[in-house]
């Protein structure tokens, strides 16, 4: 957009309207200079004034401005009051007949008795000169109505082809979503359930007590595990509906049953309310289990002590874990495990933090700002 017409643009219409009543003050003055009567003062004063409401009563300001047109050889009044009327009409007979009425108003001079004493043929040459005088500003209205137009359509075919975008985008979503799906439906929960079903085979043989409750703890863990991910499932298939929402989701009030079903020795002390955001108890309840998840993964045997604390400014949860007094089994591992959880404290406006202990344990801590009511 070049310099001038951003300009144009920024002008308020009062201004605009204020400048085009002044050039028909102008305009008639010039042509009534020493030949005035009090009459044509009067058409050419109602005339002028009235551009101030071309734009809400485009058709009622042309006619206001005939009768100076008829007195005097006026071009700023008219055709301004034209090229309004065809910017906000589409009636094509409507502007043709304003733009004769127009061109019979130059033609004709007062008194009217005198208006074809001449020349009839020059008279007919200034009616075809005022006639097409006339529909120049019917055109270029209607150019810029049609200009307006088509800028319109095409807003709404950008629109409409975001539109198109955001639904193919949708479209391939929800496939892959589908895939992934089956996906976990056929080989993920297969090899669970095979768990699940081991282990409890297991807790059923098993003469030793201990192998009893480790077999307990592996069939309860499927079981959960497998309950989530059928959750997950349904939440793939859905593609974004309602049914999307994970219900339910996990609260502080399933914290000691994470904690109980974990299969680890763990300590809990301290409390929160049960009242904080519940995006604050999810992140409280997944921090807790990653912990305990990366305690049977790479400390087996350790000791676990969970901690809900607050303070004037900060509230959140610290896991310290023991050393492991068992060797080790290598597990297959996405390493993913504590970035999505600085995600989620990030989503607090907190901090996690996971570093070693001087005893060879493990400390996980998750900080976030305001105290819970």
């Amino acid at each position: 957009m070049s310099a001038g017409r951003a300009l144009w643009r920024r002008l308020p219409p009062w201004a605009v309207d204020t400048g085009l009543v002044v050039l028909a003050v102008l305009d008639a003055w010039i042509n009534l200079l020493d030949e005035g009567t009090p009459v044509m003062w009067a058409c050419a004063a109602v005339g002028a004034a009235g551009l101030f409401l071309r734009r809400r009563f485009p058709l009622a300001v042309f006619l206001l401005t005939l009768p100076m047109t008829l007195f005097m050889d006026v071009a700023v009044a008219p055709i301004a009051a034209l090229y309004t009327l065809a910017a906000s009409t589409r009636n094509r007979a409507l502007l043709a007949g304003c733009a004769l009425l127009n061109a019979a108003a130059g033609t004709l001079f007062w008194p009217l008795s005198d208006a074809f004493d001449g020349d009839r043929t020059w008279t007919l040459v200034q009616f075809v000169y005022t006639l097409a005088t006339a529909f120049a500003p019917v055109l270029f209205g209607q150019l810029v109505q049609a200009r307006h137009d088509v800028a319109r359509q095409l807003v709404e075919v950008e629109e409409a082809r975001e539109h198109e975008r955001a639904l193919y985008a949708q479209t391939v979503l929800a496939r892959e979503r589908a895939q992934l799906a089956r996906e976990m439906h056929d080989v993920v929960s297969h090899q669970v359930s095979l768990i699940a079903v081991q282990a409890g085979a297991l807790q059923v043989a098993a003469k030793d007590p201990d192998a009893r409750e480790a077999a307990r703890t592996i069939r309860t863990l499927s079981a959960n595990t497998l309950d989530e991910l059928r959750h997950m499932v349904t939440l793939l298939r859905a593609s974004g509906g309602k049914e999307t929402e994970l219900t339910p989701q996990p609260t502080l009030a399933d914290l000691r049953q994470l904690i109980a079903n974990s299969g680890i020795e763990t300590t809990v002390t301290g409390e929160l309310p049960a009242d904080i955001s519940t995006t604050a108890q999810r992140t409280i309840y997944r921090t807790v289990q990653e912990a305990l998840t990366n305690v049977r993964k790479h400390a087996p045997g350790a000791r676990a002590d969970v901690h809900l604390w607050r303070d004037a400014h900060h509230y959140g949860v610290t896991i310290t874990n023991t050393a492991p007094t068992r060797p080790t089994v290598a597990l297959p591992s996405a390493r993913h495990g504590l970035i999505g959880l600085k995600e989620r404290a990030e989503l607090l406006d907190g901090t996690l933090t996971a570093e070693p202990t001087p005893e060879g344990g493990y400390k996980i801590e998750l900080r976030a700002p305001g105290r819970p009511a």
